[in-house]
């Protein structure tokens, strides 16, 4: 959260090509639309293509299909480019797909004499296709078609690569897969009060189904049957969905609509807090910032993070050590007395894991069982009400929704969790931190994301937007909205100086305009949402000490103003 504990990352909305094809044409065409790239499945090692430094191979495991598949492994200052030189034809329209697998990768065009196009996912343990479509200019006879991975970020597969339209004379030739039928016999299998189960008929040539609720994709999946989960209770939704392979996705099924059961609400918990909520984490640790009690956290905070839970030698277990020596004296006993005068005064204290230092690793069921289990400890030992996921090393969202659910088991409905994802880790449903807290949206209390330490970023419009503006927190908290959480389950984290992060800090009046915005549609910037949100949960800022160093100007200013929201 603060330069000491966390690494800034900086993204650019506008990403460059890294897997290239570049496909140059001759213009001629046949009377049948082919796969226009050569070696798509790379069956014949790395034979047509060009990888940049040494970040490309090829393996045998996992594939797609066949038996062979492209492994990229982006480096510090590589993003694992490949090239390869493909014919295409002038004035006429392509199917773009390739299926990925691990890190984040992307796909899209760019040359194209006309609109150049693309399209990312984050990373994925199974394989997901990616797909567009793109039509080249009048005088247009070559095009960079590229995916790609990130700096420093997880290798990423790729395999079944297709460029499918007019035969350019440069490609594979022959007939190639046709786009698939849409599916029939789409139905309702079964609800609960946060999840809709769907099951539909089989189609000839389909290697695997995309779903949409409202008009939106929420899922891919290779089977005929998936369970659309992170929804509101007793609301209705309708579903439709299409069938893929490598020539293009068919059209959208016929519609139908599944309604959730009722449940005791919305989803969410954290028993007594109150409806407009302010968070701030409390540094058990001197980085400069002023040294605090837990007793001298302004009353405009209504959960206080403590940072940081630590890992242990046991996998997913994690400890908290109070920073007696550096916290001026503070004693274990002074600590506890004063997490009970907070909670008598209405407010929460919870533990936060993670931190730029927390290694800590929820990967498998045992360390989910380790993870609720030492948090429990953690909260009879101390008091906590609750726990926060602040992990920026990788989180499991099988493993974390399991080891979450573990947890509130054990403390009931009055359990607090909150989550301090980053930007980067909230731009698609199918990230592992947007997908666990989809997961546990009923026992899930707010998402405070890190609207620092970013960069650019796409807000739900689809279009860039730089943090430092009422812009960039409104249309990214947008994705939330629309993305499956309750207004009341979304929280913008700010800066409370220009000492607390690297970069992103803004003045409490920003936040207080994004707040407006969001929940009444006032002090919007140029992007405005569709609707209003007035059960918008409220704020978070790193941190409270960094807060008390600079006169206590955050909490005041943004305190009173999420504490008036309608």
């Amino acid at each position: 959260m603060s330069p000491q504990r966390r690494s800034a990352r900086f993204w650019s909305g506008a990403v460059t090509a890294a897997l290239a094809l570049t496909f140059l044409g001759t213009g001629q065409a046949s009377a049948a639309d082919v796969n226009n790239a050569q070696n798509a499945g790379f069956e014949s090692g790395l034979g047509n293509w060009t990888c940049s430094a040494s970040s490309g191979t090829t393996v045998s495991s996992p594939v797609h299909s066949g038996s062979a598949a492209l492994k990229a492994t982006p480096a510090g200052q590589d993003d694992a480019q490949c090239s390869q030189t493909v014919a295409v034809k002038p004035g006429s329209t392509y199917s773009l797909s390739a299926w990925v697998q691990g890190g984040y990768a992307f796909l899209g065009v760019t040359g194209t004499g006309t609109t150049d196009v693309s399209t990312w996912t984050p990373d994925s343990s199974s394989w997901k296709q990616l797909s567009t479509s793109f039509t080249t200019g009048a005088s247009t006879t070559s095009v960079t078609v590229y995916t790609h991975g990130w700096y420093g970020q997880a290798a990423y597969y790729a395999d079944d690569v297709s460029v499918y339209g007019p035969d350019g004379g440069g490609g594979s030739g022959g007939g190639g897969p046709t786009v698939p039928a849409a599916p029939g016999g789409l139905a309702v299998s079964g609800t609960t009060s946060s999840s809709v189960s769907l099951a539909w008929n089989t189609v000839s040539g389909a290697t695997g189904y995309n779903v949409y609720r409202d008009g939106t994709k929420v899922t891919a999946v290779t089977g005929t049957s998936a369970t659309v989960t992170g929804l509101a209770a007793a609301t209705s939704y309708s579903f439709q969905v299409t069938a893929t392979n490598a020539a293009g996705e068919s059209a959208k099924s016929g519609a139908v609509t599944g309604t959730t059961a009722t449940s005791g609400g919305g989803g969410g918990g954290g028993g007594t807090l109150p409806k407009h909520a302010v968070t701030g984490y409390w540094q058990n640790f001197n980085n400069g910032a002023t040294v605090q009690k837990i007793s001298d956290v302004s009353s405009q905070y209504d959960i206080i993070a403590v940072a940081f839970a630590d890992a242990t030698t046991t996998p997913g277990a994690v400890t908290f050590t109070l920073d007696s020596a550096g916290l001026g004296g503070y004693t274990v006993d002074q600590f506890k007395a004063d997490i009970k005068a907070k909670q008598a005064a209405g407010k929460k204290v919870i533990v936060s894991v993670g931190g730029q230092n927390g290694t800590v690793s929820v990967s498998d069921s045992a360390s989910a069982t380790n993870f609720a289990n030492s948090v429990w400890s953690l909260m009879q030992t101390y008091g906590f009400d609750g726990v926060d996921i602040d992990l920026e090393n990788g989180l499991n969202a099988t493993y974390m929704s399991q080891a979450l659910r573990a947890l509130s088991a054990k403390a009931g409905s009055s359990l607090i969790i909150t989550m301090a994802p980053q930007t980067i880790d909230m731009q698609s449903t199918s990230g592992s931190y947007f997908q666990t807290a989809l997961n546990i949206k009923d026992i899930l209390t707010v998402v405070n994301m890190q609207y620092y330490n970013s960069g650019s970023m796409l807000g739900c419009d689809g279009k860039v937007y730089s943090q430092g503006s009422v812009d960039f927190l409104t249309a990214l908290a947008c994705i939330q909205l629309e993305g499956g959480l309750a207004p009341s389950q979304v929280g913008l984290g700010l800066p409370a100086s220009t000492s607390a992060a690297g970069s992103g800090y803004v003045s409490p009046t920003v936040v207080n305009n994004a707040l407006d915005c969001l929940a009444k549609g006032t002090n919007c910037g140029s992007f405005k949402p569709s609707k209003t949100y007035p059960g918008l949960r409220g704020a978070m800022t790193w941190s409270t000490n960094w807060d008390a160093s600079a006169g206590g100007s955050w909490s005041a200013s943004v305190g009173a103003h999420v504490h008036a929201l309608p």
